[in-house]
């Protein structure tokens, strides 16, 4: 049974169609990247799983529950979102007190969880006083006093600085690998996502455009190599006889564009050389998640 199946999701606000036909399923012990536009439905098809949001049709179970009924999943189904939903004049150990006592069956103590997200220094702290950093490690240290099966984090590196950022990092690592955690991680910072995720959704028009493994969806995606030349078209005579070189396109600034599989850079560098055609430039663009979604929805204003 999946972590998450999402299937036949439709959503309007009104007369506008938010989700339409939107399918995704998850699988557990996976790392799930979601990726879309601004206003593509990100955090609202995050709201219907949860139960947050009506929706119009379609079927949802996480960890074999419905919305409806996901206290049921008796916190092994935990989320946390943008804005840390704390209360401003308690501190970092009371909230985590006060979620100790909401919490069946505790795994970890409120000094533990502080230990594993840094912030046991501010444990005295109120909450009105952190950063939004802190506010986030908090929150995501409130999550983690039971041992959740399936953590849904929105936006989870908003508010952090650089070793904040490879905190979380390192703990979605950990928890993952040790305990087996599903994750289901709403982003804009694709490189984040690029370096911690098992598979990516692509949400673009109101439905999941693409679903794949990160190796299955950028082994899809072409690696370019522009080269800067006085001489293009012998440039091109040469490039056109080597395995695996692709000429794709010559742009606006005078670069030949081409998609290399077979040879690599150095090697297509040396061929140019040895038939005394000057480089002025190299450029290697390998394949990334990045510009896999800008080739997914350029030019699309939704």
């Amino acid at each position: 049974m999946p972590a998450l199946s999402v299937t036949g999701l439709k959503k309007n606000y009104g007369s506008f169609s938010v989700l339409d036909d939107l399918n995704l399923q998850i699988e557990k012990g996976s790392i799930h990247g979601l990726v879309g536009l601004n206003g593509s439905g990100k955090t609202t098809t995050i709201e219907c799983i949860l139960g947050l949001q009506a929706f119009n049709s379609g079927s949802i179970t996480a960890l074999g529950q419905s919305p409806k009924q996901l206290h049921l999943t008796k916190g092994k189904l935990v989320a946390i979102f943008d804005s840390p939903s704390l209360h401003p004049n308690l501190t970092v150990r009371q909230c985590l007190q006060h979620a100790l006592l909401l919490c069946e069956k505790p795994t970890r103590s409120a000094p533990d969880v502080e230990k594993l997200l840094g912030v046991s220094r501010f444990s005295d702290f109120k909450i009105k006083n952190l950063s939004l950093g802190n506010k986030r490690r908090t929150s995501i240290a409130q999550a983690l006093l039971g041992d959740p099966e399936f953590v849904v984090l929105d936006e989870p590196f908003n508010g952090l600085d650089a070793e904040g950022v490879d905190d979380v990092l390192e703990l979605i690592s950990t928890l993952n690998r040790d305990h087996g955690t599903t994750f289901l991680l709403s982003s804009h910072q694709l490189p984040y996502l690029e370096q911690i995720c098992s598979h990516i959704a692509i949400l673009h028009q109101g439905k999941i455009s693409h679903s794949d493994t990160i190796s299955n969806l950028l082994g899809s995606t072409q690696t370019t190599l522009q080269i800067k030349t006085p001489e293009i078209e012998a440039a091109s005579k040469v490039l056109e006889k080597i395995p695996g070189v692709e000429l794709l396109s010559i742009d606006a600034d005078g670069y030949l564009n081409i998609s290399i599989s077979d040879s690599d850079s150095i090697a297509i560098n040396q061929a140019l050389v040895e038939n005394k055609i000057p480089v002025a430039e190299l450029i290697l663009k390998r394949a990334s998640l990045a510009g896999l979604f800008r080739e997914i929805t350029s030019g699309d204003a939704r």
